[in-house]
């Protein structure tokens, strides 16, 4: 059982992130969310060790990334940027084996992980022909190959439709049952229905901290994105909701 926390982090001489603190564990899935600006990707990038703090400081079971080698940090913490751009027109089975180079005897896993992210048929396409939706399973896959105990992921959703999505997200919330996952969300319905834990950002400082159920309804988030929000409770089978004008209200969607 892995750690990570986060210790009074300082970015920007407190504009981009002041005095930031939390930690997470594995059994929940982990949602960062915030308004642009609110300092989420930078938080995320100090949890991965690929930002340095001002102040405070990031540690994994107790001890201080920055006293942790590079190799070994590599290792123990998946990092999933926003978007990934290839020096090279790589193939994905290729992508997937550069991911597995972070971890002695990973590259034996390199099949299994092809075919459990659905990957095989096209193992042997370059990345330049691959749609947004296959590029983002690869990219999963070069992560989880070498099976880090931290999982980070900055909207690994974005460019994805609603149902490649919603697989997406299931993907991360089965490993959040045995690793520690945090992740990135701007689609707020999707961190309140797949996130079992909430943290909200507002101008680099943490506004909410809690039980998705409990964030959900309290009123600091309305205020955090300035939108009035609707609560409404969806049947577990109902995997996305559309809203619908009343007829009174305008025209029907």
């Amino acid at each position: 059982m892995s750690i990570l926390a986060a210790d009074g982090i300082v970015v920007g001489g407190g504009r981009i992130l002041a005095d930031v603190s939390f930690q997470a564990g594995p059994g929940q899935l982990v949602g960062l969310i915030g308004p642009n600006g609110a300092g989420k990707s930078t938080l995320l990038r100090c949890l991965a060790g690929l930002a340095i703090p001002d102040a405070g400081r990031v540690t994994l079971d107790g001890r201080p990334l920055s006293a942790m080698p590079t190799a070994e940090r590599g290792r123990r913490i998946g990092y999933m940027p926003q978007s990934f751009h290839p020096a090279w027109d790589y193939t994905v089975r290729a992508v997937v084996e550069l991911g597995a180079s972070r971890a002695l005897g990973a590259i034996l896993r390199v099949p299994a992980a092809l075919e459990e992210h659905g990957l095989t048929e096209f193992a042997e396409r370059p990345w330049s022909r691959l749609s947004g939706g296959e590029r983002a399973r690869a990219l999963l896959a070069a992560v989880l190959v070498t099976e880090p105990a931290i999982l980070l992921a900055d909207e690994p959703g974005a460019s994805l439709d609603i149902g490649h999505r919603i697989v997406l997200l299931r993907r991360l919330d089965a490993y959040a049952r045995t690793r520690t996952v945090i992740v990135v969300l701007h689609d707020i319905e999707r961190a309140v229905r797949d996130c079992d834990r909430l943290v909200v950002l507002k101008q680099g400082r943490i506004v909410l901290d809690g039980l998705t159920d409990k964030v959900v309804q309290s009123p600091l988030l309305d205020q955090t994105f300035d939108v009035r929000f609707g609560r409404v409770a969806a049947e577990p089978e109902v995997a996305s909701l559309l809203v619908v004008r009343r007829p009174d209200l305008g025209s029907a969607i």
